[in-house]
């Protein structure tokens, strides 16, 4: 009788297995690599339901780099259809942890874009690097930003890495180092707060004329009344640096419907 009851409980136990099974869990682990003799250190983020390979992402964050809350936008990037590397590109032992250590640790890079874009493109390679450690498709990789991140991933479409597509969410415009004529091959998505007073009518114009010469294909959309910062729901150092709920669901679905795109099947 007794055995007959385990055996019961047995069959029930794997029912209610097979009925409800084991809950996804969004993995995060550390990713070192090396460029010319310095460590960067970037955190990878992925749902670890099931083992199909699914394309990647490099996001870059804003000049605060890794930290919580780019781990968190990278789960959102992330859900269920991407592996997403939140990229380190100020080495690892650069975590600044206010707006003037952020603006030092950035200064370097906004003023030499050929370092920036070869420590973007190391990010790059060590997210292909984890192909067959996590269920990524190598072959498809896209790039996202946001503030300096943004101005990071325009960089890595003038430098012609090999992207599926990027898209900078209040990134800055300019650069010291245009694209060359002919040179655009990386489909852009850019997002703008129309009211982010570190992007002028200039900015928007040169930046508009450099991808025609390029023959780029670009988009480029203003959302009125958004100041920069405006996509991060972190975000809250107002007039300059304000989460816009309105325009942030807006850009996060136009992202969404444009990584679809460009790393769909």
């Amino acid at each position: 009788m007794q055995a007959a009851r385990k055996l019961q409980l047995a069959v029930l136990a794997l029912c209610v297995s097979a009925t409800f099974p084991a809950f996804a869990k969004m993995q995060q682990r550390p990713v070192e690599w090396q460029l010319q003799g310095a460590t960067y250190s970037g955190v990878l983020v992925y749902d670890d339901e099931g083992d199909a390979r699914r394309p990647g992402v490099v996001m870059v964050p804003n000049w605060r780099g890794v930290n919580a809350s780019a781990v968190a936008k990278a789960e959102q990037i992330a859900g269920d259809d991407y592996v997403v590397l939140v990229a380190d590109v100020y080495g690892k032992n650069v975590r600044p942890q206010d707006n003037d250590a952020a603006a030092a640790a950035s200064k370097p890079l906004r003023e030499d874009r050929s370092l920036l874009r070869a420590r973007a493109a190391a990010a790059l390679e060590a997210l292909k690097g984890q192909a067959g450690k996590a269920p990524l498709d190598a072959t498809h990789i896209a790039a996202v930003g946001f503030c300096f991140g943004g101005t990071t991933v325009l960089e890595m479409a003038r430098a012609g890495l090999p992207l599926a597509g990027v898209v900078s969410l209040h990134g800055g415009l300019s650069t010291p180092a245009p694209a060359v004529a002919g040179s655009g091959k990386v489909p852009m998505l850019v997002l703008n707060g129309a009211a982010d007073r570190g992007i002028s009518a200039e900015d928007i114009a040169n930046f508009g004329a450099e991808m025609d010469a390029a023959k780029a294909d670009w988009q480029f959309v203003n959302f009125s009344g958004a100041v920069h910062c405006f996509a991060e729901s972190d975000a809250n150092s107002p007039p300059g640096c304000v989460y816009d709920p309105r325009a942030a669901k807006r850009a996060w679905k136009m992202m969404d419907n444009f990584l679809e795109e460009r790393l769909g099947d």
